[in-house]
């Protein structure tokens, strides 16, 4: 029985043995790459969650609110709520013993809000969640991750900007770097103004001038950069702020441990811009510092096989630092992005 939950757990390895990868060195093979790889520290949650015990998942997040890990709650919250939309029942008996326990509460927030964003009165559904995400910050006041959620929220509820704002200074004041509250103000700044990347660009520009060389949200002008390179609106940038962009996020990856599903996200995100701009030779480097993992987003904005797209771009990569053309499209759905999400 064990086993059979187990497999339910959210990564997925590669099925296909490589064709040209054994041209990087130490490159992992096609069936050794995983896709959204739980870290050290998330697996056993997960594992003891597909038990039905929340144990390991209180500890889990208890552990990075006491150590102020903005960062790694936030990750874990979301992954998580990823989890219990499928299999409730773990969290649901958290709930019922620890009614008031902070992480309880803003797992139960994410999940709701997870839930209302896939509905078809969206904008009303997350309505009626906002109690939820209220308890969750009343819970502990010093959380920001609650913030990015209400954040999260108002964007999809389509609220308006002096709202938005309110909430905005409220996330700042709790962690002045955070990546998952700049992201979702991001989101908000290039939902609001649909093709204004201009104005994405230099709020992104200015938290990352802001922050420490070893943030997260140094790569917040690449999370713009990516809205910019997937959207078909809007007037043409300079490529030098798109290379800037990259370079950023170049300077912090190193910073990030190597081989590890912790940073893989930024990394992927890093390879498919690297890759929209045809740096092949920084593109491979990200390769070996990201090793076998492999992240839905952002291949899952481009394809419908987040993990055969990444390794279709993987030998597009190698081809091209190689001097060769690339032989696979760079979107299989156009050059827009997904709208659900979020």
């Amino acid at each position: 029985m064990v086993g059979t939950m187990a497999i339910q757990l959210p990564f997925i390895r590669a099925s296909r043995m490589t064709r040209t990868a054994s041209h990087l060195v130490s490159a992992p093979r096609d069936d050794e790459v995983l896709l959204d790889a739980p870290d050290a520290r998330l697996s056993p949650a997960l594992v003891a969650a597909a038990r039905g015990d929340h144990g390991p998942a209180a500890g889990l997040l208890r552990a990075t609110r006491a150590a102020a890990e903005w960062e790694r709650r936030d990750r874990y919250v979301t992954r998580l709520a990823a989890f219990a939309r499928s299999r409730p029942d773990w969290l649901d008996a958290w709930l019922a013993t620890a009614p008031h326990d902070p992480d309880a509460l803003l797992l139960r927030a994410q999940l709701a809000v997870d839930r209302a964003w896939q509905s078809p009165a969206r904008a009303e559904a997350l309505r009626e969640v906002s109690p939820l995400i209220t308890a969750a910050a009343r819970a502990d006041h010093g959380d920001p991750v609650p913030w990015r959620l209400a954040l999260d929220h108002a964007r999809g509820a389509q609220a308006g900007h002096s709202y938005f704002e309110e909430l905005w200074a409220a996330a700042v004041r709790r962690a002045p770097h955070h990546y998952g509250c700049h992201e979702s103000a991001l989101r908000y700044l290039a939902s609001s103004w649909h093709g204004s990347h201009q104005e994405c660009f230099d709020f992104a520009d200015r938290a990352a001038q802001d922050a420490p060389a070893d943030a997260l949200v140094q790569a917040l002008p690449l999370r713009a950069a990516f809205g910019y390179l997937t959207d078909d609106c809007g007037p043409e940038l300079p490529r030098e702020r798109l290379d800037a962009a990259a370079d950023r996020a170049i300077a912090l990856s190193p910073r990030l441990p190597a081989a590890d599903p912790w940073p893989a996200r930024m990394r992927n995100l890093l390879v498919f811009v690297l890759v929209r701009l045809e740096r092949w030779p920084d593109a491979q480097e990200q390769l070996r510092l990201n090793g076998p993992y492999a992240t839905s987003f952002p291949w899952d904005q481009v394809s419908d096989d987040p993990l055969g797209h990444f390794l279709r771009v993987r030998d597009d990569i190698l081809a091209g630092a190689a001097g060769l053309p690339p032989g696979h499209p760079r979107s299989e759905r156009g050059g827009r992005a997904r709208s659900r999400d979020h």
